[in-house]
């Protein structure tokens, strides 16, 4: 059996002239880098706002588990597929960052037939967003501590220092540093932290940015720090706003490029969804729906994680109204969380998936308390019985919710033309009536109990005196009125990460909140929820490889 890269190297692509060809663009839309990605100007944005919007299809997931649930995989096969039907459809994902890419995962450029291209690019460096990213974030770590060098003139805490340093890398050893040592010379002594590049503020400022100076004036507002009389200190105070949103003029641009079946795609920005929003950019998902007749796009993790950030956060700022909402499950994880081993997945266990199918039902209610209709896909393996597939047709028909098997793995589009066709019937027979949970001016507190309660099933939450003093701070700050977006674990709907299935009887703890002023939202921590991730035992980056002709092999 190939390996998902020697699939992706086998492929026959198309110039990305062509593809961009496809959705209307002509070549001086676009910015090349080599003969299969590119980058869209952002005036094709202005050009086309006055063109119909696409229909929104938002991909997401039950509960991950080791067993793997194909979010990506299936919302790729989904485009392919949907073009297959005859429609003009477009996908939108978010970036792979190399932290995963070398650490856990390797690549994520979806798998097997339903895969984005060229998949070594994509995984290694791509167009250097996140770089840009990165530099722009340490270039304003180096001016807070320049400018308490030199004179402190803002009178800046070392103390209160809210803003880390960045690396686009797993490196547990960066989660607790001091610096400034070597003398006065060197600075002010202080501990410090990096976190990883995709959970930087400026990733996900980037990501919620409708323009260019919208991109700048959200840079300005970042909250560094805080004076030794408790003010919040700025991007904008330390004068660097404008360098910054010159490192990332370039970044802004979404790129193109196309799948294993040539279908047009977006690539652009990569937010963590445990720790920031998870969804790619306004931009690419704005450019998409101008372009196509039906966008695909996907938001990170569970539906308990990326789809409620992709309703709460992104779809406020955005002006977005998804249309149909598609919730990926494999019997693998949901025998998972019904309490099966990972060494047991291939047999057949009808009680377990029984059990576990609770978690999906969790995720079906959730989606359903937005106003979004939803289609159930059941990505299939290989070692999936009927027995288990018609099981959980028969939970999703008594909850009344469409139901499509998928094997765009094995099959590319073909494998997922019933879901397609599920998709579609809903997109032209079926309304949504898309609504948030809360109101941007319900006090914080208010607002993180709302998503424990409604999303997440919890009895309650347990704030720190720390998390209780932070919710006082921004709130004389003028800052309550801002989107929450929770930082949890993603390996359960609960905040401990031990609690398969559909946990109840618990209680979300918050030890902190932190303040995202410039992306528009505030970030409360559950649980052991780490923003600089560490390599495993054995790194995915001992399996790869490259030859004298420059041939990858090992990236998945």
């Amino acid at each position: 059996m190939k390996t998902d890269i020697e699939i992706a190297q086998a492929a026959k692509m198309k110039p990305i002239t062509e593809i961009a060809e496809l959705v209307g663009l002509s070549d001086d839309d676009l910015e090349l880098y080599g003969n299969y990605k590119a980058k869209v100007k952002l005036d094709v944005l202005t050009r086309l706002q006055n063109a119909e919007k696409s229909k929104l299809v938002l991909v997401t997931a039950i509960t991950p588990t080791p067993a793997g649930e194909g979010k990506t995989t299936t919302t790729v096969g989904l485009g392919q597929a949907l073009n297959k039907l005859g429609k003009k459809a477009v996908i939108a994902l978010r970036e792979p960052s190399l932290g995963p890419t070398m650490g856990v995962k390797g690549g994520a450029a979806g798998g097997g037939y339903a895969q984005v291209i060229p998949m070594e690019d994509i995984n290694l460096h791509f167009t250097g967003d996140l770089h840009a990213i990165g530099v722009a974030h340490n270039l304003l770590s180096a001016a807070l501590d320049n400018h308490i060098k030199q004179g402190n003139q803002l009178a800046i805490d070392p103390t209160q220092v809210r803003w880390p340093r960045v690396v686009d890398m797993n490196d547990r050893a960066l989660r607790n540093i001091v610096v400034g040592l070597g003398g006065k010379a060197h600075g002010t002594p202080r501990e410090d932290h990096f976190m990883i590049t995709v959970a930087s503020e400026i990733m996900a400022i980037l990501c919620l940015a409708n323009d260019l100076m919208e991109l700048k004036e959200k840079i300005k507002a970042i909250v560094v720090g805080y004076t030794y009389a408790g003010e919040a200190v700025t991007a904008g105070d330390l004068k660097v706003a404008g360098a910054m949103t010159a490192l990332l003029k370039d970044a802004l641009k979404p790129n193109l490029v196309q799948t294993l079946e040539n279908t047009p795609a977006f690539i652009h920005g990569g937010p963590f969804a445990n720790i920031a929003h998870g969804c790619n950019s306004i931009m690419a998902t704005k450019m998409a729906m101008r372009l196509g007749e039906i966008t695909v796009t996907e938001a990170g993790f569970g539906a308990d994680l990326g789809a409620e950030k992709f309703y709460h956060i992104k779809c406020r700022y955005a002006g977005l109204k998804p249309d149909v909402t598609v919730l990926v499950a494999t019997i693998r994880a949901l025998k998972m969380h019904g309490g099966v081993g990972r060494d047991q997945l291939t047999e057949e266990n009808l009680e377990a998936l029984s059990i576990g199918i609770a978690n999906l039902e969790k995720h079906v209610e959730n989606i359903q308390k937005f106003g979004v209709p939803l289609v159930v896909a059941i990505n299939r393996f290989p070692q999936d019985t009927m027995a288990e597939l018609e099981l959980v047709r028969e939970k999703c028909e008594a909850m009344q919710v469409k139901v499509a098997l998928s094997e765009v793995w094995a099959k590319g589009g073909e494998g997922g033309l019933e879901l397609a066709e599920k998709v579609t019937a809903l997109l032209e027979g079926e309304q949504s009536n898309f609504r948030f949970l809360y109101d941007q001016t319900l006090p914080i507190k208010e607002k993180i109990e709302l998503i424990a309660r409604e999303v997440y099933g919890a009895d309650g939450v347990n704030f720190s005196s720390q998390a209780l003093k932070q919710i006082k701070r921004y709130t004389e700050l003028g800052y309550a009125r801002l989107p929450i977006c929770m930082a949890k674990t993603q390996s359960s709907i609960s905040d401990d990460p031990t609690l398969r299935g559909r946990p109840s009887g618990f209680t979300v703890s918050v030890r902190e909140i932190n303040l995202s002023a410039g992306a528009g939202f505030l970030v409360p921590l559950t649980g052991p929820v780490l923003t600089m991730p560490g390599l495993p035992k054995q790194p995915a980056a001992e399996a790869i490889d490259i030859d004298a002709d420059g041939r990858i092999s090992g990236l998945f």
